[in-house]
């Protein structure tokens, strides 16, 4: 059976997204949340745009580039989260930490939280 392609894969790219499964493989696992969410987030940004040029803005209803349109739409995080579970899948790392105080905390939330909040900056308010 042959394996089932990402959405994500479908709007950039088989090797757009074989470079990101690579990436995360090796950033990941010592890798810092606060360094991490903002990469995974620009990866989501990046699809957006190329969905954006690919399909405009009425992609199929339930494709990836649907969900992405509109979880930034909604701000809702939730809409995002599969998507980014499925890339930490599919480059077989693991989205969900404790912290050294036993804290339970997910990068893929706060790579969702930044793709949400990516044209928001402090210094603008």
């Amino acid at each position: 059976m042959p394996k089932r392609k990402s959405g994500l894969a479908e709007i950039v790219g088989e090797e757009t997204y074989n470079v990101w499964i690579a990436m995360l493989q090796r950033l990941v696992p010592q890798g810092r949340t606060h360094r991490l969410a903002p990469l995974i987030a620009g990866m989501l940004q990046y699809a957006t745009e190329v969905a954006t040029e690919k399909y405009g803005k009425k992609p199929e209803a339930g494709s990836v580039a649907e969900k992405l349109f509109a979880a930034y739409d909604d701000n809702a995080e939730e809409k995002l989260l599969p998507i980014i579970k499925r890339l930490f899948k599919d480059a077989g790392v693991e989205s969900e930490r404790v912290s050294k105080s036993g804290d339970h905390y997910s990068v893929a939330e706060e790579a969702a939280r930044e793709f949400l909040y990516w044209y928001e900056y402090p210094w603008d308010s």
